[in-house]
């Protein structure tokens, strides 16, 4: 039977077969509706003891996509948790609306909404447009052209993830709503303080300060391998439930959130659906980032020189795995006090899936930014230890070859790569990089 024969994925589908799927009230906005997201941030929601109250407004980043495949879906969504063994099958109903990016209306409307409490955000490394000290990057022309059109008031022409919050949180205060509380969930350290800080620098650069007034940001890392959803997905849903759904995600059963911060005002029972509430996130974080995170561009960029396509395929091939071993072990150290031993062994067993077709290409995208966060600290680290680093330097011989030999999607000249990757930089960690790691 062909899937466009089949009923299509809504709330009043499941209606029909017995299972009620009321949209909660909204009162998330969300920036950067992709996989992610569906698989982390609504997930949780979704499974808080309290989720008939918080419903989520999701907005589009670069692409509408997502707001083709479940607008007509009412934001309902089939996540596909992916077991070694089997795979199970669940409709989160947190999503009461999507949204494509260019709505500027809908989204001002919830911004200024007095019933809105949160904003969070999935949006890439490189989406910020930030240095690589942290700071708003002024200069790029997207962040120039956002300057411009905040300058002259019209907000609705912002396009970064920073320059819509800050237009949304500009048109909240002269609205007169109370603060509401921003939660950035993606792999940058420190990410509340460094989105605070760039949108406080937006700010000032465009006379919208009092916007930022009583904004609260909230820390997090987050965790929950999600690859791409493919056609054999779509159908596996298909075949399990009787309907067709053009929103399907798949994840891995593991899911981890920790947040760090106070909140404005209200927010979900997050930590009810196994979220993590703590004083001090740094060791949390960087973990996740040096250990995950550094582990799969460790095996992201050896895997593709040696042939593989998936995280799995490239955990089973024993240079691989070695590599991987030896950065871990110094990405270990440069984790600090925190565990490791038992958190490396879950990643063992995560990384081993093979049912969960991790594709190593689609790590290896914004590499730049990502080596400077994943590999380089823990290349610094050990030199100041006065160990070489050998490991973590290996990874950047490994992306050098991978541009040179076309295997990175979007990279093609290793010495521009190279010169982005090293400015600002530590002079002597780069030069030594320059000459030793990225080898012509």
């Amino acid at each position: 039977m062909s899937l466009q024969t089949l009923p299509r994925l809504t709330r009043a589908e499941l209606t029909r077969a017995g299972h009620a799927a009321a949209a909660p009230p909204v009162r998330i906005v969300h920036l950067g509706a992709g996989a992610f997201h569906r698989s982390h941030q609504a997930w949780f929601t979704a499974h808080a003891t309290d989720a008939a109250d918080w419903g989520i407004a999701a907005f589009t980043g670069r692409r509408d996509t997502v707001a083709r495949q479940l607008g007509p879906q009412d934001g309902l969504f089939t996540l596909v948790e992916r077991g070694p063994g089997t795979d199970r099958f669940e409709v989160i109903p947190a999503i009461a609306e999507v949204r494509p990016a260019s709505d500027a209306a809908r989204f001002t409307a919830l911004m200024t909404a007095a019933a809105t409490a949160v904003v969070t955000l999935t949006v890439t490394e490189a989406g910020y447009h930030q240095r690589a000290d942290g700071a708003l990057d002024l200069q790029h022309p997207a962040v120039l052209d956002d300057i411009r059109a905040l300058r002259g008031d019209h907000l609705a022409d912002t396009r970064t993830p920073t320059g819509r919050l800050l237009a949304g949180l500009s048109a909240r205060a002269r609205a007169g709503a109370p603060p509401l509380t921003v939660v950035p969930c993606d792999n940058v350290p420190a990410n509340g303080e460094r989105l605070r800080g760039a949108i406080l620098a937006l700010a000032q650069h465009t006379g919208h300060e009092g916007a930022v007034a009583g904004t609260a940001f909230v820390t997090t890392s987050v965790d929950r391998i999600t690859p791409h959803t493919t056609d054999e997905d779509r159908r596996a849903v298909a075949d399990a439930t009787g309907w067709r759904d053009e929103g399907v995600v798949v994840a891995e059963p593991f899911a981890d959130w920790t947040l760090c911060g106070d909140f404005a005002g209200e927010r979900p029972a997050w930590e009810s659906a196994g979220a993590r509430f703590v004083p001090d996130i740094e060791p949390y974080e960087r973990r996740k980032l040096l250990l995950l995170n550094g582990g799969h561009l460790v095996l992201a960029f050896g895997g593709l020189l040696r042939g593989h396509a998936t995280v799995a395929q490239a955990m089973a091939d024993d240079r691989c795995r070695r590599d991987l071993d030896t950065f871990w072990d110094e990405a270990a150290r440069a984790a600090g006090s925190v565990d490791t031993r038992d958190y490396r062994a879950a990643l063992v067993r995560r990384f081993e899936n093979g049912r969960i077709e991790h594709r190593l290409t689609q790590i290896a995208v914004d590499t730049v930014t990502k080596i400077r966060m994943r590999i380089l600290p823990v290349l610094a680290h050990e030199r100041a230890e006065g160990r070489p680093g050998s490991g973590a330097m290996a990874v950047v011989r490994a992306w050098g070859d991978s541009i040179r030999s076309a295997r990175i999607d979007g990279e093609t000249d290793a010495a521009a790569a190279l010169a982005r990757l090293l400015d600002g930089a530590d002079p002597a960690l780069a030069a030594d990089i320059g000459t030793a790691a990225f080898h012509p």
